[in-house]
């Protein structure tokens, strides 16, 4: 269990890191892509967002989602990744999204520092950026 202290520079120097950054949605994206096939299907990106629990759970108290919410979410997600509405997600498009999220965490932290307690064998995005600014700190 690694203790890390982040704020948004943390998160934007991560994805402004364009090696780093780049590396990291290759592989997230590899790892989602199920059957090989070089895009992702709505299903294997639902499969991704349901690990997430985006609305199963409330500051750890469990809340009551219909499967239509589940439905209606997992979509709309989907279709804001499908940018050009083909039925699939190709890797630019999830680098595009995945950069745009990973922004608005940034700008949603800000300045202000935060604790978070992650798994050693976490590879979070969030965890990378941590673990990027680790190296540098280690570096100097």
């Amino acid at each position: 269990m690694a203790v890390v202290i982040i704020d948004g520079s943390t998160v934007r120097d991560f994805v402004n890191n364009e090696e780093a950054f780049t590396k990291a949605i290759d592989k997230g994206f590899t790892d989602l892509d199920l059957n090989n096939d070089g895009v992702l299907s709505r299903s294997e990106l639902r499969k991704a967002f349901e690990s997430l629990r985006l609305i199963e759970s409330h500051f750890g108290v469990e809340v009551a989602a219909t499967p239509e919410e589940l439905t209606n979410l997992y979509d709309s997600i989907f279709e804001k990744f499908d940018c050009d509405h083909n039925g699939t997600v190709d890797r630019e498009e999830f680098g595009n999204e995945m950069r745009k999220i990973m922004l608005a965490i940034a700008d949603g932290l800000g300045t202000s520092p935060i604790q978070m307690a992650l798994d050693d064998s976490d590879q979070s995005l969030i965890k990378q950026a941590a673990d990027l600014e680790a190296s540098k700190l280690h570096a100097a």
